[in-house]
């Protein structure tokens, strides 16, 4: 069957044109249009969709009051649409807080023009969240709880099993013993190791980078650099509202902002940013077209591997595809450290379930362990 959605936006055209592009989709079934936020609140209870496309601005209630209401009520996943500007951007945040999966530029040209661009990016999406989210009816919650119980006494098993292989090993007799394999507790610490952080995120991110540098304390002793799928103005929106929200120094990178201790650099959307040859400042540079992301997670790694080597430590966290992992590779290359994100707290488990599947992560951690992992292990 295909995943129902409903579609939320006060202009008719937009209702017009959004229904026929995800209409086309035979997996996809538009079955209903909400003119503002109240109805999408109603239509939601009432229709119980897959997933829902999000205006942010509506009458009588606005996308993110209504975000808030359907996720207290019913949680589904839902897209926000937005305006590229900069209060669009700061306004998509909040509906991202608020407990939105992710969204979409809102661009009139593209919708008017019926771009094979949007169709594939707004189907594509909708269809990944649906999926995700949606349970698989033909199975009893009974069935389930028994496959749930086997699986956690097959998961003790194998842990007890790993603890026993350790325990024998030399290495573990000793008080220097640094093994630090993913899928145990013991981990390596990084204390005098590491000069930089350096993390990569897609979709999912803003939620999850928020979680983690508002968290960090203000005497955190290394500087910290971000690579955030965004377009241009959302970087500087999100900067701005992780400013006031940290206890660190939290901005959007430009050319000449030193790599100091107590400060958070975000990569600008629409451009690259890299360290210059001093290493000590990051310089930004205009994204090439040929590279699909721009801002780019395995440009920035491979910058920081090239002058930093070993004293990095990269962080890779939820996403679509897999920007970060050719990077993480070189960092690994060169002795660097690497985090990635577990499956269960990942929105989107593509970019660090590439780094995971290529051996490259010396842990995988739930989001709620990083930021207690960076304070505990720097």
């Amino acid at each position: 069957m295909p995943y129902k959605v409903l579609i939320v936006d006060d202009s008719s055209f937009f209702q017009h044109r959004l229904k026929e592009i995800i209409g086309e989709n035979p997996e996809l079934d538009v079955v209903g249009i909400a003119a503002n936020g109240q109805e999408a609140i109603d239509m939601a209870a009432r229709l119980q969709p897959d997933i829902i496309s999000m205006d942010y601005e509506m009458p009588l209630l606005n996308g993110v009051s209504a975000v808030r209401a359907i996720m207290a009520e019913r949680p589904v996943p839902i897209v926000m649409f937005s305006s590229m500007t900069y209060e669009g951007a700061a306004i998509t945040l909040e509906a991202l807080d608020a407990g939105a999966v992710d969204f979409i530029p809102k661009n009139f040209a593209e919708v008017s023009n019926n771009s094979a661009q949007l169709r594939k990016r707004l189907q594509e999406k909708l269809i990944e969240f649906a999926s995700k989210a949606k349970p698989v009816p033909s199975r009893s919650t009974e069935e389930l709880a028994a496959e749930a119980s086997i699986r956690s006494q097959r998961a003790k098993e194998k842990t007890a099993a790993l603890r026993e292989r350790l325990a024998r090993r030399p290495e573990a007799q000793s008080p220097t013993s640094t093994n630090s394999s993913p899928n145990t507790a013991a981990h390596t610490s990084l204390k005098g190791k590491v000069r930089l952080v350096v993390i990569g995120a897609s979709t999912g991110g803003p939620v999850a980078l928020s979680d983690i540098i508002i968290n960090l304390p203000a005497n955190f002793p290394l500087p910290v650099l971000v690579v955030q799928h965004m377009p241009e103005n959302f970087t500087k929106a999100f900067a701005e509202r992780l400013n006031r929200q940290s206890a660190l120094s939290v901005k959007e990178a430009e050319t000449g902002d030193a790599i100091v201790r107590g400060t958070v650099l975000i990569a600008p959307g629409g451009k690259q940013m890299m360290l210059d040859r001093t290493g000590k400042t990051v310089k930004v540079i205009a994204g090439d077209d040929r590279v699909n992301y721009k801002p780019c997670v395995d440009i920035t790694f491979a910058s920081v591997a090239n002058f930093l080597g070993d004293k990095a430590l990269g962080i890779v966290l939820t996403g679509m595809g897999a920007d970060g992992c050719e990077g993480a590779r070189l960092l690994k290359s060169k002795g660097a450290y690497i985090w990635s994100q577990d499956e269960a707290s990942s929105v989107v488990y593509g970019m660090p379930a590439a780094v995971a599947r290529a051996g490259l992560s010396d842990a995988v951690l739930p989001l709620a362990d990083i930021c207690p992992r960076l304070t505990s292990d720097l």
